[in-house]
């Protein structure tokens, strides 16, 4: 039994040598086209996929990398294919027509960043994990090689084992980029990509070929490699430089990706995405030196030959210096890029005025000499937890009311863990508030969605409330702050020369975005109230200053409900208004407002602090009770109505007794909730006006008269003598017209208003009104045929056969 045993052992022995090797039956060679990878091991989610393996989460540091190049996989390398969905990623990354590549490098360094962090942590609690000498160094480096078009990126971060390069690098975990993928499938925007995180796989963008070498302290130094054809390779690297620890990534660039080989090119990309990452990111660059080296003999002899004796008895006494020339050398070294730090992370007590300036500058590509008016640095806890720091610009763009509602534009740049992100997200701040730039940093907004996704996650929302409140806040500040707005009399000595500094300040932020700010009570009607305080204007009673909604009530008049404003062109103009005759004669302040969008503003803003707006020139205006005002109603009765009759082709609602005039005969004035003169010009002032339809929101109008003026005392008796004389009637058109045009209106017939006035000229200087104008005589000229004719004839006798029409 035993010998049959012996027997069917050294059988199965000799029948396993002369098997073909499982692991020689992986091995492909790369340059022979003819090999096919079949029945691969295939990396499955079950293998141990870390969640979010594609994001920039700093659960996902072990992505970065660089290495050598090749573009074949090593023979001896041990082979996979990728899961499905990132074969499915790599498919539509690849072949997809994507504009916006340059994401690439935000990814790869956002994921270095992250291993770094990790690395730093982990080096908390045992201080061995960094190591010495250079390992100890946390950065990131940028190499290019032009000749061979490779792209390198190397990190000291923690570095990643055999096991975490094949989950990290061959499986996409149940996260935002499956979503993507599948998002894709269906017809989606190619210009998502960037959008969903996808991480490592954008190398594809720029790259046919990757190789990541990567080294952790728990293993052996590793390659990482693939084609992206469906298949990766993992071999124990023994050929490369030893990393020490952490991880590095070469990139053979697609030939359409040269542009990535530029300095210049990767210089701009670190500066508008990886500005502010917490590690020091340096870029193997070449510069020009001037060097001082030996200079030539026959150079040398022929300076000598130029020398005057007085020059050679001095060199005598002095010992002789080798001649040197300068010349330009061309040199290569480390160039750091992102010196300028994240000043938002630090604490605002710590930051001087200078670093907010520098910092402004740098943000918003501004070198001049101009500070930011104002700044606002924050943070905020809770839901979501963000910091941010925003500015007031110290002018105001030539564009910002230029396509106001349709330019999709924002100066407020959207960072995840000071990675940028985007700064097409309007919805951070209301388009009033635009004109303000700055920076939002979170750490609790997720990465792998799009854009469309991201804007209707309520985090955004609770950030966007918490930066309309700061902004307003930050606002109200600067006005605070400037003694010719409030009173200083409370303050210390050294507080009033401290502000005496910033005199004057909110009128000029006021002048420059004033128009912002009401806009904002047009459309914010939740901060309708806030922003009215911000309000500035001139008033019958400001001297030329702007003054507070705030300011003009505590002036207000003893017993005074309303506050009184008027609109128009220009403030000239409305100081001349006859509707102010009686209110600057009873002493009550009146707002002017004469940008045409003030019209716009007062139809949202219609009380403040329980108290009503009220335009002089409408209808509803009070100013106290007037006893007298009955028996004058009656007195002019007859007038009013003979008046209206006479006016039915004018479009007269009525004509009243006037309660706002004083040296005006009458004015014409418009229902409550109709347009005002104003308005109704600019309206018509529109470029696509339909003049059909503004007939329904034109205010009805009222002829106001006032009885104590001789022209309408007049007119009244005359009424009374001969309501039926034509003469009158056309006089009683007139002082309407003239009426019209003085309150503010456009006269609907120009013609019969001068004709009405050169009657009145004929009248008063005694002229007939049947006088005509003198007829001039009329010549009559030889056509101009028959004059050319006779002139042909005398230059051109020998043509004079021929007739007249012939020539």
């Amino acid at each position: 039994m035993r010998k049959w045993a012996l027997s069917c052992a050294l059988l199965l022995v000799l029948l396993l040598t002369t098997l073909p090797d499982p692991a020689k039956r992986l091995q492909v060679n790369a340059e022979e086209s003819s090999d096919e990878l079949t029945d691969l091991p295939k990396v499955e989610e079950k293998l141990g996929a870390v969640p979010h393996g594609l994001s920039t989460d700093s659960e996902v540091v072990q992505r970065e990398s660089e290495s050598i190049s090749r573009k074949t996989l090593r023979n001896s390398a041990e082979k996979f294919e990728f899961q499905a969905e990132v074969s499915r990623l790599m498919d539509i990354i690849i072949n997809s027509l994507y504009s916006n590549k340059d994401i690439f490098l935000r990814e790869l360094i956002s994921n270095a960043s992250d291993a770094l962090d990790k690395i730093r942590f982990l080096a908390l609690t045992d201080k061995d994990v960094l190591g010495e000498g250079d390992a100890a160094k946390l950065e990131i480096q940028i190499k290019l090689d032009k000749e061979n078009k490779i792209l390198s990126i190397r990190d000291r971060g923690v570095g990643m084992t055999k096991e975490d390069l094949i989950k990290n690098l061959g499986t996409i975990a149940k996260s935002g980029t499956s979503a993507f993928v599948e998002k894709m499938q269906t017809g989606g925007d190619l210009n998502l990509i960037g959008q969903f995180g996808v991480g490592f796989y954008s190398v594809y963008l720029v790259a046919d070929y990757v190789e990541v070498v990567s080294k952790h302290n728990d293993d052996k130094q590793y390659v990482w490699e693939s084609k992206a054809d469906g298949s990766f390779a993992i071999s124990e690297d023994t050929w490369n430089e030893p990393l020490g620890r952490g991880t590095e990534i070469k990139l053979h660039l697609r030939e359409e990706a040269k542009e990535y080989l530029e300095e210049g090119k990767l210089k701009d990309l670190v500066k508008k995405y990886s500005e502010f990452i917490n590690f020091p990111i340096y870029l193997w660059a070449t510069k020009e030196v001037d060097v001082e080296v030996p200079a030539d003999e026959e150079e040398s002899s022929e300076e000598e030959d130029t020398k005057t004796p007085e020059e050679e008895e001095t060199e005598d006494g002095e010992e002789k210096k080798p001649k040197t020339k300068t010349v330009k050398e061309t040199t290569t070294e480390w160039e750091l890029l992102n010196d300028m730090k994240a000043v938002w992370l630090r604490n605002p007590k710590e930051v001087t005025e200078e670093e907010y300036a520098k910092f402004y500058h740098s943000l918003a590509k501004d070198f001049g000499d101009d500070k930011p008016m104002s700044w606002s640095h924050f943070s905020a806890e809770g839901d979501v937890e963000f910091k941010a720091l925003l500015f007031v610009p110290p002018k105001a763009p030539h564009d910002l009311y230029e396509s106001y509602y349709n330019a999709n534009k924002s100066n407020l740049k959207l960072f995840v863990r000071r990675v940028f992100i985007s700064d097409e997200f309007d919805d951070l701040l209301p388009k009033y508030l635009s004109f303000l730039m700055g920076i939002v940093d979170s750490d609790t907004l997720p990465l792998n969605v799009s854009r469309e996704m991201l804007q209707q996650h309520s985090s955004l929302k609770t950030i966007k409330k918490k930066l309309i409140r700061k902004a307003l806040d930050m606002i109200r500040k600067l006005a605070e702050e400037d003694p010719e707005e409030y009173s200083n009399k409370e303050k210390t000595d050294e507080e009033k020369s401290a502000m005496e500094k910033k005199k004057g300040q909110y009128a000029k932020f006021w002048n420059e975005f004033g128009k912002s700010i009401k806009l904002g009570i047009i459309e914010d009607a939740t901060n309708r109230n806030r922003l009215a305080k911000l309000l500035r204007f001139e008033s019958s009673k400001s001297d030329g200053k702007l003054v507070s909604l705030d300011e003009y009530i505590s002036r207000m008049k003893s017993g005074q409900k309303d506050i009184f404003y008027l609109t128009g062109s220009s403030k000239e103009q409305l100081e001349k208004s006859p509707f102010l005759e009686q209110l600057t004669k009873k002493n009550y302040e009146v707002i002017y407002f004469t940008d045409p969008v003030d019209e716009y503003l007062m139809q949202y803003l219609m009380d403040y602090e329980d108290k009503k707006f009220q335009n002089v020139s409408k209808e509803g205006l009070k100013l106290g009770k007037d006893s007298k005002l009955k028996d004058l109603k009656e007195s002019f009765k007859e007038l009013t109505d003979w008046w209206k009759k006479a006016l039915d082709t004018e479009g007269i609602d009525s004509v009243k007794i006037s309660n706002r005039l004083h040296n005006t005969p009458c004015v014409v004035v418009t229902s409550k909730y109709g347009w005002s003169s104003n308005m109704e010009k600019i309206m018509q002032a529109q470029t696509l006006s339909d003049a059909s339809k503004q007939a329904y929101m034109r205010g009805k109008r009222v002829l106001e008269i006032n009885p104590k003026h001789p022209i309408v005392k007049e007119l009244r008796d005359k009424v009374a003598q001969d309501s039926e004389d034509v003469g009158l009637k056309q006089t009683a058109r007139l002082v309407y017209q003239t009426a019209l045009m003085e309150s503010g209106f456009n006269l609907p017939d120009p013609k019969d208003f001068a004709s009405s006035i050169y009657r009145s000229v004929q009248k008063s200087l005694d002229l007939s009104p049947d006088a005509a104008v003198e007829e001039e005589e009329e010549v009559e000229e030889p056509e101009v045929e028959e004059k050319e004719a006779t002139k042909a004839a005398e230059e051109y006798p020998e043509y004079e056969q021929y007739d007249k029409d012939e020539l």
